[in-house]
């Protein structure tokens, strides 16, 4: 690396640097921090906090399917016992799911709760 310094009239001093190890630096700052963000999702998963989901039901939600109903397929739920224990009628449950009604804030966090997950995972 090539730096050269420059100070400036009030005495502050810059350091120049070529635009290619300029670049490599901030490659190197973005490695560091997916680095660290992997090592907390792997600590996150030892200690219970995070969740793997099957490549098949991940291709699902990124196929466009709704989340609610992959989250509860995955979780081995029918939409009766999911309903239930989101305190919520089986209809109003099948009409979030298909798409024709959108479900309140307090109903997808019942929902997040009966099935394990947050919020963020069903929005």
């Amino acid at each position: 690396m090539h730096e050269q310094i420059i100070i400036t009239a009030g005495g502050e001093r810059l350091v120049v640097i070529p635009e290619a190890d300029y670049l490599a630096m901030l490659d190197a700052i973005e490695d560091r921090e997916d680095i660290a963000a992997i090592e907390k999702f792997h600590r996150r998963l030892a200690a219970g906090e995070e969740e793997l989901l099957p490549a098949e039901m991940a291709n699902r939600i990124l196929d466009g399917e709704n989340k609610i109903r992959v989250w509860r397929e995955y979780r081995g739920m029918s939409a009766r016992e999911l309903a239930s224990t989101a305190q919520i009628s089986t209809s109003y449950l099948s009409q979030v799911e298909t798409g024709s009604r959108e479900g309140g804030i307090d109903t997808l966090k019942r929902i997040a709760a009966a099935l394990r997950v947050s919020i963020d995972d069903l929005v």
